[in-house]
């Protein structure tokens, strides 16, 4: 059975930064002229790069592609913490930021390599008791947060410039990135917080065969549906 608009699949996007995961969905809606459309894995309003939106039947496997692994490049900037843990957030704390050999900085990612317990920040719609924890947070309080148990398949020092700090990763799902950033602050002692994100694949999916946000807007409809990944395409491109 075909979905409504008889368009079913997902969607490659290449989201911007200043705009929501939900705003993607929305502008998909309106290209496409459907209701029934999702995402996998949020992006957060800095970051930019892959989201997959799933359309029509696409929803049913929504779970199934959220749970692939992720890769992600980056920036860190050293010296400052966040309450967010990314640009976005409000400064909690300066520090100065030592001479660093490019050894400390080895030592320091290769803390968080394979399998490890990342504690979700306060601000992330984790939910406690029914609300998202950044509601709470906007309160300003803080609850304690059950550790996730996440794991990093590999991990790159792209470009070393005081204090920020390049870098690649590819993790599970679940994993926050800006958590990553602010860990590695922290293993330093000067504190770090992330300035720039960017998601490149998910799962066998990679961002360089996706549709801008540019293209979205503009269509034509026939246009956008014919980017759609089918489900038998989805299906062997995941090597199912």
């Amino acid at each position: 059975m075909r979905s409504e608009s008889g368009i079913d699949g997902v969607l490659l996007v290449d989201k911007e930064p200043g705009m929501t995961s939900h705003d993607v969905v929305a502008i998909t809606r309106r290209a496409l002229d459907t209701k029934k459309v999702g995402h996998c894995g949020t992006l957060d309003p800095l970051a930019t790069g892959l989201l997959l939106i799933t359309i029509g039947r696409g929803t049913k496997i929504q779970d199934l592609l959220m749970s692939e692994d992720k890769e992600y490049v980056g920036t860190l900037e050293l010296g400052k913490t966040t309450d967010s843990q990314d640009a976005d957030g409000e400064v909690t704390a300066t520090l100065p930021v030592p001479e660093f050999s490019r050894a400390q900085f080895d030592e320091a990612f290769a803390k968080f390599h394979g399998d490890f317990y990342q504690t979700p920040p306060m601000v992330s719609a984790i939910k406690k008791d029914g609300v998202p924890l950044y509601k709470l947070a906007r309160q300003g309080k803080e609850v304690e947060r059950e550790p996730r148990f996440v794991h990093v398949y590999a991990h790159e020092i792209l470009a070393v410039r005081m204090p920020e700090i390049d870098f690649r990763v590819v993790c599970s799902k679940g994993f926050y990135v800006r958590t990553y950033a602010h860990e590695i602050g922290q293993s330093l002692g000067c504190g770090a917080h992330l300035k720039a994100l960017r998601r490149t694949k998910s799962g066998r999916f990679d961002v360089e065969g996706s549709v801008t946000i540019k293209e979205l807007k503009a269509g034509p409809l026939d246009a956008i549906a014919a980017r759609v990944l089918s489900l038998p395409a989805v299906s062997r491109l995941r090597g199912a």
